[in-house]
């Protein structure tokens, strides 16, 4: 027997963050329901933390294709 294919992990629907240390390559990826509860955890972290909003997923995609990562320092 071989080893099972490994798929892709589909994302929640939600809003996406993406909190970092200031100056690492990769960080910790934050779901929250509501812009607003995102908005607050964005005020939050941002003061120690480089922050990038992903943005919005439903049924595993991003919502609006059009926008690009956000990043908020």
């Amino acid at each position: 027997m071989g080893r099972p294919p490994i798929l892709p992990k589909k994302k929640k629907d939600g809003f996406y963050i993406e909190i970092r240390n200031k100056g690492a390559k990769s960080g910790t990826i934050i779901i929250r329901d509501t812009p607003q509860a995102m908005m607050q955890a964005v005020k939050q972290y941002e003061t120690t933390k480089d922050v990038i909003i992903l943005g919005e997923h439903k049924n595993g995609k991003r919502v609006d294709e059009s926008r690009k990562k956000l990043h908020v320092s």
